[in-house]
């Protein structure tokens, strides 16, 4: 006897996610449940629950694993194509800024340098490769919003997105780091460069009052070196 695969639409009102969602709310969802809500749809051999299963059992049901995945790396798993990998990976985004801009907050005021090595260790830990960020401060040193400045197939400053996103956050202050994965806090030639961004900021009335070095490990300032 032939026996039809049940498809997410075979099953009861009440279980299918979106509809489960609507009447039971989003905190009665299971991981699985959100995750395919973003896929959308199955195949012919799973449902798309099935299929976030099989991709969170693969990521140890850790959704920091998941979020830390590219497009290329989410397009191995079997019914995930171009489409789906570009929804999750931007829903996740989206949550993880909506986390920063929430911890933002809650930070302390920046008062010295090991106030920003502190902040940026949660950036930290996801990186690869060389990458630059900048830190906007308000009037009173508070952190406004923390932001990359190049892109990953990029490896120097991108000066105009800087100040492009210190005009449109009214930022008072910035502070620039560049995070060295090799743990070299000896400052290169490019490093020493800082200083041109310094005086293009006091145009437009923005002070760039420190660069640091970041490692896993240590930093180095260059305002704390006399280098700025």
């Amino acid at each position: 006897m032939y026996n039809k695969k049940l498809t997410i639409k075979d099953w009861s009102f009440q279980d299918r996610p979106r509809e489960k969602l609507l009447i039971q709310g989003k905190k009665m969802m299971s991981d699985a449940e959100l995750l395919a809500i973003l896929i959308g749809s199955g195949s012919r051999d799973e449902t798309a629950v099935e299929l976030s299963r099989r991709i969170l059992h693969c990521m140890d049901n850790d959704i920091q694993k998941l979020a830390e995945l590219s497009i290329h790396e989410l397009l191995k798993f079997k019914g995930i194509g171009e489409a789906k990998a570009i929804a999750i990976i931007a829903a996740l985004e989206f949550s993880y800024r909506r986390i920063n801009k929430e911890a933002t907050r809650q930070t302390i005021k920046i008062q010295e340098s090991k106030d920003i090595y502190k902040h940026m260790t949660q950036y930290l830990k996801n990186l690869n490769g060389e990458e630059f960020w900048a830190v906007i401060l308000n009037r009173e040193n508070r952190i406004i919003c923390t932001h990359q400045l190049n892109k990953q197939s990029e490896t120097n400053l991108d000066a105009k997105l800087l100040f492009e996103l210190a005009l449109e956050n009214q930022a008072q202050r910035i502070i620039l780091c560049r995070y060295d994965p090799f743990g070299t806090l000896k400052p290169s030639n490019e490093d020493l460069l800082i200083n041109k961004l310094v005086e293009a900021g006091k145009m437009l009335g923005v002070c760039v009052c420190d660069y640091l070095i970041l490692t896993d490990m240590n930093y180095l300032s260059f305002t704390d070196q006399g280098l700025l």
